[in-house]
């Protein structure tokens, strides 16, 4: 992400209105989730917090003392909220668009994941512990609950990875489904 204030209120805009449209027609309704501490609005917290440590970062490499004060202020708020959902995400490699609907997630930094992908929950993207190579996942990717991408993998576009799946290889043809130990085309 580009560090400019515009960039960042349009992916904010855009992933608010993924998650929280609903949240957001009324006060009283945006209220009550954030008094229930509903899921979503947990989720869609720290996605905010991770994009605003991400853009502050960028600035603060730039020089600034009050960027390096910010980014510190969003670093510790973003992994404090982090702890608690279990997601250890660094989104400076995710296009915008993200959507998580259930926590336990880890994602490898260097991974590189395009726009609009879901994960389900109890996810985990990153490198298969013989080298750093990381995965690199096309744009409308959706991760089953459990799914797992390791090592240096390449995924293409409008791919559904099933519940459970283990990917230790690439698949390049767009829309498909995968899925097993390890992964294979199921459509």
């Amino acid at each position: 992400m580009s560090p400019t204030k515009l960039i960042l209120k349009e992916v904010l805009n855009y992933e608010k209105h993924i998650y929280c449209g609903y949240m957001f027609n009324s006060r009283s309704r945006y209220l009550l989730s954030r008094i229930k501490r509903e899921p979503v609005r947990m989720i869609y917290s720290f996605l905010v917090l991770s994009r605003k440590t991400d853009y502050y970062w960028l600035k603060k490499s730039k020089g600034g003392f009050l960027d390096s004060l910010l980014y510190l202020y969003f670093i510790c708020k973003k992994n404090r909220l982090g702890e608690k959902l279990g997601f250890e995400i660094g989104t400076e490699n995710i296009g915008r668009g993200l959507m998580i609907y259930h926590y336990n997630i880890v994602i490898n930094p260097n991974s590189k994941i395009g726009e609009n992908c879901s994960f389900h929950g109890n996810n985990c993207i990153g490198n298969d512990g013989k080298s750093k190579d990381c995965p690199i996942i096309g744009d409308n990717v959706s991760l089953g609950v459990g799914a797992k991408v390791l090592g240096s993998v390449t995924i293409a576009n409008n791919i559904k990875i099933a519940a459970g799946a283990v990917v230790v290889h690439s698949f390049q043809e767009e829309g498909i489904t995968i899925g097993g130990i390890p992964a294979r085309k199921i459509r």
